[in-house]
């Protein structure tokens, strides 16, 4: 995979729908978000994404960070560190990282 490709997938900015859970928490639709991430990596980086797993019970919390695996369909593995910027669960990449 090409470094400048993750570069240019890390200045994406994602916008994803939240659902509304018990106790007044909001959590964010981590089917929704593993499509909007698998579909802007593919645009990016121009390469087939296999699956990606984001947690399934994530709040929305202004500034919290979360990671997604990202399975390539080569098999190779990377984390997608990604930030919730506000209360709309509007969410930016922070990083991508290839695994070992």
């Amino acid at each position: 995979m090409n470094p400048r490709r993750l570069i240019g997938a890390l200045a994406l900015f994602l916008a994803l729908a939240f659902v509304a859970a018990g106790c007044g928490d909001t959590i964010l639709d981590a089917t929704k978000t593993e499509e909007t991430i698998q579909a802007n990596l593919e645009k990016s980086v121009h390469e087939k994404i296999k699956a990606v797993d984001c947690p399934s019970d994530q709040k929305v919390e202004v500034d919290k960070t979360f990671t997604c695996t990202v399975v390539f369909a080569d098999g190779k593995q990377a984390t997608a560190t990604l930030k919730i910027r506000n209360k709309e669960a509007d969410v930016s990449f922070v990083g991508l990282k290839l695994n070992k």
